[in-house]
């Protein structure tokens, strides 16, 4: 019999505020504002969040807002609802009809990073897009 791993779930909701650093284990998915470093695998600013902060991640969902700056080592996703802004590091970034980017950009592959573009508004020059179901996909 194979177990599944469970995925730990840790949520500061809409009406809490953090300042200083937080390590996260699983999935964080903030509601409310975090003011300082964060260190996890799955992290989800919902649209009502607010995040101010350097970010080392996995994976990264921007459903609201961040300003600071991101290590995403695999995925940071921007929902339509999203607004990013700072720096980004990351190896795949999606960003969905609607969302802002505003950030220094770079791609990491392994233990390159090289700068893709300095987005400065949210419309992306059309060969670095690739059209996706929902959204699009920026290929680095």
């Amino acid at each position: 019999m194979i177990k599944k791993k469970s995925q730990n779930l840790s949520i500061i909701d809409k009406d809490l505020t953090v300042e200083g650093s937080i390590a996260s284990q699983g999935r964080l998915v903030i509601k409310g504002t975090v003011k300082g470093a964060i260190v996890g695998e799955d992290v989800i600013i919902a649209e009502e969040g607010m995040v101010f902060s350097n970010i080392k991640v996995v994976n990264l969902t921007i459903g609201g807002v961040f300003k600071g700056e991101i290590s995403a080592s695999e995925e940071l996703v921007i929902l339509s609802t999203g607004d990013c802004s700072g720096k980004v590091v990351c190896k795949n970034l999606v960003v969905e009809g609607g969302g802002k980017l505003n950030a220094e950009v770079f791609s990491s592959v392994g233990d390159e990073i090289k700068l893709v573009q300095n987005f400065t508004n949210p419309s992306l020059s059309e060969p670095a897009l690739k059209e996706k179901k929902r959204g699009h996909i920026v290929e680095i």
